[in-house]
């Protein structure tokens, strides 16, 4: 049987001054966050205490209660408890309060969250197959072995394409043209042109062929260009035509933008991050650990 978080949800409301103080609430991966009239009103070491959530605190304008795994469950015992509307990003956002830490760390979050749980079975099939062969119950030839390496290996070679869906939703753009933008990052046209070298051009203009197989920055910043593109485009077409004529013009536009443009640049940027990174290893090891383990958290 389900366990009830109708008691967990009241308390948390009862706690955050009661539902006349939350002005909206919305929830992420692992949080309810709410946006309060006055936060004086938070009894934040009761709400610490209280069996079901992990911690509280106060980021970007708002009061993050965590609950972990469980928070959409919560959230549906809250709105079905409460006369809380449901929210939205929308609502939610406080850019006066927000620094670019803020927002750049809060961007990533919402980028990466609703993919984490994919990437982290995936990852676990990639290790039970590796188990598996060690232990020599599966051949890298048997059908089955292909079969499940092929369902573990796509997610991240694939990733472009979940990371544009993922990212059009943040930067609020339409999520079909942001993955058709990430396909063609992968068509296999041109992931052979780039493993066999061939020099390709765009309208004369040489284009530097890279590999996008399990890249990230690309497709982020090329779905972010498109996101800025996509609200100008609305505002100049005409209604009659909006539909079909949005999607050509972005395609048309963002995809060359992509290869000639945000795709190298982005990759000689990651290269160079790398590159310093290792420097900083042969330097002096114990300093690159520490920046890493600062990042972390």
């Amino acid at each position: 049987m389900a366990k009830d978080y109708t008691s967990l949800a009241k308390k948390i409301v009862e706690n955050v001054g009661g539902e006349n103080n939350v002005i909206s609430l919305v929830h992420c991966a692992t949080r309810l966050r709410f946006k309060l009239i006055d936060e004086n009103k938070v009894n934040m070491d009761v709400l610490k205490q209280t069996e079901g959530v992990i911690t509280v605190m106060k980021a970007g304008g708002q009061v993050q209660v965590v609950i972990g795994n469980k928070v959409d469950t919560v959230y549906d015992a809250v709105l079905s408890c409460t006369n809380i509307n449901a929210g939205n990003s929308e609502e939610m956002e406080d850019t006066g309060n927000k620094n670019l830490l803020n927002t750049l760390l809060e961007t990533i979050s919402g980028i990466f969250s609703p993919m984490l749980g994919v990437m982290c079975g995936a990852g676990m099939l990639k290790a039970l197959l590796i188990l598996c062969t060690t232990l020599n119950i599966l051949t890298a030839d048997m059908g089955t072995y292909k079969i499940l390496y092929a369902a573990a290996d796509s997610v991240f070679n694939f990733m472009p394409i979940i990371l544009g869906y993922t990212a059009a939703k943040k930067f609020k753009c339409n999520p079909f043209i942001a993955m058709s933008i990430a396909m063609s990052l992968l068509y296999p046209t041109m992931t052979d042109a780039y493993s066999e070298g061939t020099k390709l051009t765009f309208l004369t203009i040489p284009v530097t062929l890279v590999s996008y197989a399990s890249s990230v920055m690309p497709i982020i910043i090329s779905v972010y260009v498109q996101s800025k593109l996509e609200k100008l485009l609305k505002k100049i077409i005409p209604e009659v035509c909006k539909l079909f004529l949005t999607p050509l013009l972005e395609l048309s536009i963002m995809v060359p933008a992509t290869f000639l443009v945000i795709g190298p640049f982005m990759d000689k940027f990651g290269k160079l991050l790398a590159s310093g990174y290792t420097a900083i290893m042969g330097f002096n090891p114990i300093i690159a650990v520490s920046y890493t383990h600062l990042r972390a958290h």
